[in-house]
Formats: C-alpha cells, sequence, structure tokens
C-alpha cells in the first residue's frame, strides 16, 4: 500500500467499600429499602464501575499493568484474582507482541532506505528533530490532560476513536498488503486507481494528496475496514492489538534515524520524559485513563477463566516498542554498511531489549508500582551496543555512520535468530500524523512491498 500508508484506557477507578455495625431488627419499610441498596451495590452496572480498570491506574501507559487488589466479595462486585498462569501468559504474550512488529519492521526498513523512488523514501529524524520531540511530547500531553479537563470525555473520545478508525484501517492495510500479495492468483485483474486532491490553478497548482492504489490494495483496505469497525463497535482487545502491531511496525518502518547519536539524543530526552510525566506529576495518568485509543497492546490475565471476554488486562504502551524499535532498526542497517555478513549489533540491541522490558515487568510486579519502561529500555538499548562496540574497536564507525548517505545493496537475510524470549502516547500520535498527511512538496506513490 504506498502514498498516505505513512500515515505508528481503559482505567481503573478507585473502589470504595463501607462496613457497616450491625443495626437491631429493621421495621418492615427499612428492611424493604435495605434489600433494595443491596439489590443496586451488587447490579451489573456498579459491578462495571469496579471492573472498568485494571489498568492504567496502575499503569498510565507506560508498561504492563498489575491489576488491583481484588474487593471483599461482600458486596457482591468482586472478581477472583488473577492467577499466577494467567499472569505469566499475559506478560509472556506482551513480550512476544512486542518483538514481533521491532523484529519485521526493522526488516522492512531496510527495503524501505533502499528504495530507489523518492516517493518511497521514509521520514528521517534528524538530531534537531530528536532535541525537540520531547517538548512537543510534552506539549501535547499536557494539551491532552487540559482538552480532557475541560472539555467532555465521552465527545473527545468519539473524535479520538473515528481518527484512529481511519489511520488504524490504513496501517493495517500497509502491513498486510506483502502477505495478502502473495494469495492472489496471477490472473487476478489488477486495476490501477489514483485520487488527486490539489489546489490553486495553474502555474500555482499544488498537489496535496495524490493517492495511487490498485485492485488487491481495496481488497486489504476491505478485509481492514471490517477489523476497523468490530474495533469501533466493541472495542475488542483483539481489535485493539491488531490495530497497535500494525502502528508499531508502520513506525519502525517509516520513522528512520539518520545516525547513531541522533538516536542516543531521541532516546536519552525521551527517557527524561518518561520519568518526569510518571513520577513527578499525575498528567500521564490522568491522560491515561480518559484517553480511549489504540495507543497500547493489551492482554488480558484472567484470559484462562473467561475466555476472549476476560476484561483484567495488562498492557504495554506503543511508544515502548516504536522509540527502541527505530533504534534497533537503525543498528541493522549499521550492521549491513559494514558489509561483514554479521548481525552483532541488530542482536544484541534486540536481546538487550528483551532485557529491559523483563526488567520492567520484574519489578512492576515485585514493588506493584507502575514502572515507566523508557527507564529500562534506553539504558539497555544504548548501553549493550555501545559495549560490544568497545570491545570490537568500532565506536568510530558507529557514530560516523549515515543511514540516509548510502542506498542498502540488498535486503538480509537474518538467520539463527536467537531464541530468547513501554509510552508517551503522543509518539504514536505523531508517527501516525507523519503517516497521514503527505508531505506538500513531494506526491506519494504506491509502496511496491
Amino acid at each position: 500500500m504506498r502514498g498516505t500508508q505513512r500515515e505508528a484506557q481503559r482505567v481503573t477507578s478507585c473502589f470504595f467499600r463501607g462496613t457497616w455495625p450491625s443495626p437491631p431488627p429493621p421495621s418492615p419499610p427499612l428492611q424493604r429499602r435495605r434489600r433494595s441498596w443491596s439489590r443496586s451495590s451488587s447490579s451489573p452496572g456498579s459491578a462495571a464501575s469496579t471492573m472498568e480498570p485494571a489498568l492504567s491506574e496502575a499503569l498510565n501507559g507506560s508498561g504492563p499493568a498489575e491489576p488491583p487488589a481484588a474487593p471483599s466479595p461482600a458486596n457482591g462486585t468482586a472478581r477472583p484474582p488473577s492467577t499466577p498462569e494467567g499472569i505469566a501468559l499475559a506478560y509472556g504474550s506482551l513480550l512476544l507482541m512486542a518483538l514481533l512488529p521491532i523484529f519485521f519492521g526493522a526488516l522492512r526498513s531496510v527495503r524501505c532506505a533502499r528504495s530507489k523512488n523518492a516517493s518511497d523514501m521514509p521520514e528521517t529524524i534528524t538530531s534537531r528533530d530528536a532535541a525537540r520531540f520531547p517538548i512537543i511530547a510534552s506539549c501535547t500531553l499536557l494539551g491532552l490532560y487540559l482538552f480532557f479537563k475541560i472539555f467532555s470525555q465521552e465527545y473527545i473520545n468519539l473524535l479520538l476513536s473515528m481518527y484512529f478508525f481511519v489511520l488504524g484501517i490504513l496501517a493495517l492495510s500497509h502491513t498486510i498488503s506483502p502477505i495478502m500479495n502473495k494469495f492472489f492468483p496471477a490472473n487476478f485483474p489488477n486495476k490501477q486507481y489514483q485520487l488527486l486532491f490539489t489546489q490553486g490553478s495553474g502555474e500555482n497548482k499544488e498537489e496535496i494528496v495524490n493517492y495511487e492504489f490498485d485492485s488487491k490494495d481495496l481488497v486489504c483496505l476491505t478485509l481492514s475496514s471490517i477489523i476497523g469497525v468490530w474495533y469501533l463497535l466493541r472495542k475488542h482487545w483483539i481489535a485493539n492489538n491488531l490495530f497497535g502491531l500494525a502502528f508499531s511496525l508502520n513506525g519502525v518502518e517509516l520513522l528512520h534515524l539518520n545516525n547513531v547519536s541522533t538516536g542516543c539524543i531521541l532516546l536519552g530526552g525521551l527517557f527524561v520524559y518518561d520519568i518526569f510525566w510518571v513520577f513527578g506529576t499525575n498528567v500521564m495518568v490522568t491522560v491515561a485513563k480518559s484517553f480511549e485509543a489504540p495507543i497500547k497492546l493489551v492482554f488480558p490475565q484472567d484470559l484462562l477463566e473467561k475466555g476472549l471476554e476476560a476484561d483484567n488486562f495488562a498492557m504495554l504502551g506503543l511508544g515502548d516498542i516504536v522509540i527502541p524499535g527505530i533504534f534497533i532498526a537503525l543498528l541493522l542497517r549499521f550492521d549491513i554498511s559494514l558489509k561483514k555478513n554479521t548481525h552483532t549489533y541488530f542482536y544484541t540491541s534486540f536481546v538487550a531489549y528483551i532485557f529491559g522490558l523483563g526488567l520492567t515487568i520484574f519489578i512492576m510486579h515485585v514493588f506493584k508500582h507502575a514502572q515507566p519502561a523508557l527507564l529500562y529500555l534506553v539504558p539497555a538499548c544504548i548501553g549493550f551496543p555501545l559495549l560490544v562496540a568497545l570491545a570490537k574497536g568500532e565506536v568510530t564507525e558507529m557514530f560516523s555512520y549515515e543511514s540516509s548517505a548510502e542506498i542498502l545493496p540488498h535486503t538480509p537475510r537474518l538467520t539463527h535468530f536467537p531464541t530468547v524470549s513501554g509510552s508517551p502516547a503522543s509518539l504514536a500520535d505523531s508517527m501516525q500524523q507523519k503517516a497521514a498527511c503527505p508531505r506538500r512538496r513531494r506526491p506519494h506513490s504506491p509502496s511496491a512491498l
């Protein structure tokens, strides 16, 4: 899918419970009132308010969430605590889902970088962009916070749902397009189409959107639209994850760091950003509570007990995937530029990511408190490859490498992949805006991935 394909909480409510001394036997009218109160306190609506969560109060969008303690069954709204097996399954699934878009997005970023078509070139993040990004992300987060404080949360989330509905369909279409192309027969009637919007006339005529697509793209869009309608109507966690994985993969594929120094600036700035907004204020927690959009991956901890209708989730923000992911993709391209037929830095950074995210989950599980995942991911993803470069004497080559200065000669084949097995919401929004808004200085053409 080409052109505009570049366009990559539920929250815990506080539960209050009172205990009342046993009164003397009430009169019949009072007894009726008491029975009525008991029924209302255990009604489905009340239960929903206590089971609403499970997440962002404990999480804030920066890592997997530990479920709140189960209330006493005295009021009829309790739910059984998650089993150790369910928690392990949820955390393991989040780890796996985080690794998939990084691995395949890094491979696709290589293909994207070697594209000879100027309109298919990825968005390159420069040192200036990296230095400004934490400031822009902070302003976006604070703006969302004020919006939710001033305006009705219901209407804001309705607009956000429609926005991410459109972006999710486009991102998912772009993600599944290479896979779907393998299933089309050779004689499939593949017609070409173009959607063109311009402004002005004559010499002042300027393209706003130049969207080219074909019949195969329409099939992918139709399938993605079905997922989009499912998400819009049900907000089901599987549909949420499909969109989240598509956003993450597109982000790693289409957002390129131009060199390692830029990556260190970006990760270092967001390292401070994540810590400040998680531990320093309640802004990120409030936004995470109010924000309903596929900007995180979720997995139920009670899946074994309730199946697909489970509602006690652990989650991981997309920023904790995309931010380290674009740095790992850069190291893969650096590996290829060395022409040594090895992928040492890619493997090292990939294992470092697993270590950092695993450490985040472990500390959060032990201390029962939300953790900014970048606090652990950034030192791991930068420190491990740097130690390898020091040991191999390639620090100078690493920091002098310019990703945008060359066209990679071939797509790597990664073999013997190791079997070892968080997030500012604004990163996903920024990535999706870049994907959604083509630059006016050049038209977008379909990508043939």
